[in-house]
């Protein structure tokens, strides 16, 4: 589908991280990446979505992109350019854009940021919240050194959090990625040519004025602005990871259960300091990260219905899940939890969430959220559990079930049900299913 848009490409940045594969001879986007300059990849695809016009702002080395991409034409494209006679920040160079007598909305990209995805979806969700700006937000494996954001139920950006603030509370892994779509007005708010912080100068002061949006994906968007990460997405693009993790194809999934595979079993967790990670259970989840299956958590957890906690303490209890996963280097791609309880006759209940439901397991209402939120195909994908309740849930849903030893090891009685796999933990089950990939 052709789309009214244009990409402006940020590509003017020294790249000082880079100097030891940049030398003086290229600008950080222009590193070869398994035969193509990490600009080309983006480019590419960009333009297969439709969008045809390309605008990219150069600074340090910039005629050597001029030189090797020149108006686009060679990739069926056209390009332009702004440059940066001095550095302007992470936004200063929109000034140039508007003074171009631009019209239409656009996509700002990061000239270090590789990615593939499915545009039509990003694109439709802005379209849809009606936004000044959407940002790309996702899960990574260093929220401890990357911007994060906080959004609302539906979306909201409502707080964003610098990689250079001291963090000594739990957060949501959610990642602002360095990928946005601007309506065309939000360059009116450039009236001059001076050194602007997108972040700071311009995004900050939209928080609360339902202007600012948050797209969350799984997709493959990775920072390669340092030598070791550069290095992570070539390897990582050669094994088909960035296609296989592309929403417009189908993915399979490790669905988890939470309580006695991720952490330790405790009975019913209504507390933060209760929850501790199972041995080995960072490294397990790292190693789904790197195989190209999402990572989701579907828990039951009836405290809320038993009225021990909130939905906001349940909240509370997953931002340190995914503190403490992020500080190994392992996120989930989605955490999904049932509030619900049908019994009733607790002396604390809350009768709101005292009812029958579709999304308490064995039954797979939030696997289905999952599986239409995420294009997952199930006959590809796996259940991980402790209980006879997770195998169930997965015979139910129709995808392959592993039995851990560790919490209730299946101990719990309450379905007649026999998992396809039974291993001592979470660590050696997912091992089992790469093995089993392979």
């Amino acid at each position: 589908m052709v789309r009214d848009y244009i990409a402006v490409i940020q590509a003017g940045g020294k790249g000082t991280r880079m100097k030891s594969l940049t030398g003086d001879r290229i600008p950080k986007p222009m590193l070869d990446l398994n035969g193509k300059p990490m600009l080309q990849w983006q480019i590419e695809n960009i333009m297969a979505y439709g969008i045809r016009d390309f605008v990219v702002i150069t600074g340090y080395l910039g005629e050597t992109i001029r030189e090797c991409f020149g108006d686009g034409r060679t990739l069926g494209v056209r390009i332009r350019y702004i440059e940066e006679e001095e550095p302007l920040g992470s936004a200063g160079a929109l000034y140039f854009l508007r003074e171009m007598g631009e019209q239409r909305d656009f996509l700002l990209v990061f000239g270090d940021i590789m990615f593939e995805l499915d545009w039509e979806r990003m694109l439709k969700f802005h379209e849809q919240k009606g936004g000044l700006v959407t940002l790309l937000v996702h899960p990574n494996a260093h929220p401890y050194d990357s911007d994060l954001l906080e959004l609302s139920e539906d979306g909201e950006i409502t707080g964003m959090d610098s990689k250079e603030n001291v963090r000594n509370y739990w957060y949501d892994n959610c990642v602002n990625a360095g990928i946005y779509v601007c309506k065309n007005e939000i360059l009116n708010r450039f009236t001059g040519i001076c050194r602007t912080d997108l972040e700071k100068d311009v995004l900050k002061p939209m928080l609360g004025t339902r202007k600012i949006f948050g797209y969350h994906t799984p997709e493959y968007v990775k920072d390669a602005g340092t030598p070791k990460r550069f290095e992570a997405v070539c390897r990582e693009q050669k094994e088909g990871i960035w296609k296989q993790k592309c929403l417009k194809y189908k993915q399979k999934c490790i669905f988890l259960d939470r309580d006695g595979t991720i952490n330790l079993y405790k009975g019913l967790i209504s507390r933060e300091e209760q929850l501790v990670l199972e041995d080995g259970a960072a490294e397990a989840v790292r190693n789904i990260n790197r195989s190209g299956y999402l990572a989701i958590v579907v828990t039951n957890q009836p405290v809320v219905a038993r009225g021990l906690c909130s939905i906001e303490d349940v909240g509370n209890i997953h931002k340190k899940l995914h503190t403490l996963l992020g500080n190994e280097g392992a996120y989930l791609d989605a955490v999904v939890f049932c509030p619900h309880h049908p019994d009733r006759g607790y002396p604390e209940e809350n009768p709101v969430y005292k009812i029958s439901c579709s999304c308490r397991k064995p039954a797979i209402g939030l696997i289905e959220s999952m599986t239409e939120q995420f294009n997952i195909d199930l006959s590809q994908s796996w259940m991980i559990g402790d209980s006879t309740v997770d195998i169930q849930t997965g015979v139910n849903a129709g995808v392959s079930t592993v039995l851990v030893l560790t919490g209730v090891a299946g101990k719990d009685g309450k379905y007649p049900v026999q998992p396809d796999y039974v291993v001592e933990n979470l660590k050696q089950a997912v091992d089992l299913i790469m093995d089993y990939q392979k």
